[in-house]
């Protein structure tokens, strides 16, 4: 009797398993796209937001700012050059995908940091607050970059 049972159990979950809708695997993580970093997401760091010094001014290396002490540091711009280069850009990307929880802004250090502490940012950036709310046209750019949003428009999700 205790056999018959057990392999009724067995049948039954095997009935179930092939039965049943596939499971969606455990969602992936949007990754952050290069493409997108390279035409929104720089041209913030160069831009001047009021009673603000751009985010270049610290964290490039070699600035004597604060860019060597922190995880956020930008390539130096050649001289003359208005923008990175490709492989700079590329550089930049690596440093900067480091400070993102891929689909997460708010766990996001690149955007809890410069974020007023009453809008959800962290407790000190010596740079000051750069955005004021969530709803900085900057800010919600860095958080669709970071949940994965394309340079084409598209998106991981």
């Amino acid at each position: 009797m205790k056999k018959h049972f057990v392999m009724c159990m067995i049948s039954f979950a095997v009935l179930v398993a092939l039965t049943s809708p596939p499971r969606l695997a455990a969602q992936v993580a949007p990754s952050p796209d290069f493409e997108f970093f390279k035409s929104r997401v720089e041209p913030i760091f160069l831009k001047k937001r009021p009673t603000h010094a751009r985010c270049y001014i610290c964290h490039v290396v070699d600035s004597g700012g604060n860019a060597a002490g922190t995880a956020f540091h930008l390539e130096k711009l050649s001289p003359g050059s208005t923008f990175w280069s490709e492989e700079q850009s590329r550089r930049n990307f690596e440093v900067v995908a480091q400070l993102v929880t891929p689909g997460e802004p708010l766990s996001s250090l690149l955007l809890r940091h410069p974020l007023a502490r009453d809008a959800g940012g962290d407790v000190s950036h010596g740079g000051g607050r750069q955005f004021a709310s969530q709803n900085d046209p900057d800010w919600l750019t860095l958080a669709e970059w970071v949940r994965g949003q394309k340079a084409d428009g598209s998106s991981d999700k």
